[in-house]
């Protein structure tokens, strides 16, 4: 198959290719997002009438990227979903050995610096707690939501699979125990109590006794199924972004909890494993860490030499 037929495929072959691409990636998160990337790259061809599927063409879409101002994450991920469909394509028998090992040397954006993200001060996170009307079922499900973003820095996915069951007392307080995570990383995460009260509160309301542990309430406040999206946590984030005034997404709620949790000098080795992340440097890039030469960390080391 010529790199320009890869592309230009019938639907259904064009989704058997998206199929070996997404079937090769374990994590939904990457699932989502290479799912996005290649419909977006062939809509783009079509649109531009691309030369098809090849290093010039991936390329000129790089560049199309670039210039309608997208993050250099976000550039960079889309190409790994273009260089994984060379791959996939050319171990199956689609793409000829040569044109996949261009698209595979194609250079990503560049990124300059670290974004240093959003986050809420202690302040605006205790106003967006409150928001939430407690005195009805929805407002009930959305504080409890909001305190597990907050109080226990989880990623929407992770909340949307969350089951009642998984939460648990270990060593007297309350966690969620054995979550799998980004990476099939398998972390136990403690919750602040206001955060338990606030999930006790929304179960009560609900009657749920186990299984997921949100669920869709209605315009007249009826709950009227088990089990909430990734997209419906976010929406309902959104709403509370607009009346808080703030710019701010569920992952920015994560990146609230370790910045507060950082501020209240939790180790950063145990913030880490909170958010299972694999490299601690990751935390780092969520805090902004810096080398402190003022107050130092050998000023804290409590040696009496004479």
């Amino acid at each position: 198959m010529s790199p320009g037929e890869l592309v230009r495929t019938s639907p259904d072959g064009w989704d058997q290719l998206k199929a070996l691409v997404l079937d090769s990636v374990s994590s939904l998160h990457s699932k989502r997002a290479y799912a996005k990337a290649l419909e977006d790259f062939r809509l783009w061809g079509i649109r531009t009438g691309a030369p098809g599927f090849s290093r010039a063409a991936v390329q000129a879409y790089r560049v199309s990227l670039e210039e309608a101002g997208l993050a250099a994450s976000t550039i960079n991920v889309r190409l790994s979903a273009l260089r994984k469909l060379a791959g996939e394509a050319a171990e199956n028998g689609f793409l000829a050995a040569e044109v996949a090992s261009a698209v595979s040397r194609v250079k990503g954006a560049k990124r300059l610096g670290v974004r240093a993200g959003n986050w809420l001060t202690r302040d605006q996170a205790e106003q967006l707690l409150a928001l939430p009307d407690s005195s009805t079922p929805k407002g009930k499900r959305d504080r409890a939501l909001l305190a597990l973003l907050i109080g226990a820095g989880l990623r929407r996915e992770e909340l949307a699979e969350l089951r009642i069951e998984e939460i648990q007392q270990r060593d007297g307080r309350w966690c969620v125990v054995d979550l799998q995570g980004k990476g099939s990383r398998v972390r136990t995460v403690p919750i602040p109590a206001w955060a338990k009260a606030a999930v006790d509160a929304w179960l009560q309301a609900a009657g749920f006794l186990s299984g997921p542990l949100l669920g869709p309430v209605n315009k007249i406040g009826r709950i009227t199924a088990q089990g909430m999206s990734a997209q419906a946590i976010y929406d309902t984030v959104e709403g509370y972004r607009t009346r808080l005034g703030t710019s701010i997404a569920p992952h920015d709620l994560r990146r609230t909890f370790a910045k507060l949790a950082y501020k209240g000098h939790a180790p950063l080795e145990q913030i880490q494993l909170s958010l299972g992340h694999a490299s601690i440097q990751t935390t780092e890039r969520y805090l902004g860490v810096e080398q402190n030469l003022t107050d130092a960390p050998c000023d804290h080391l409590g040696l009496k030499i004479w």
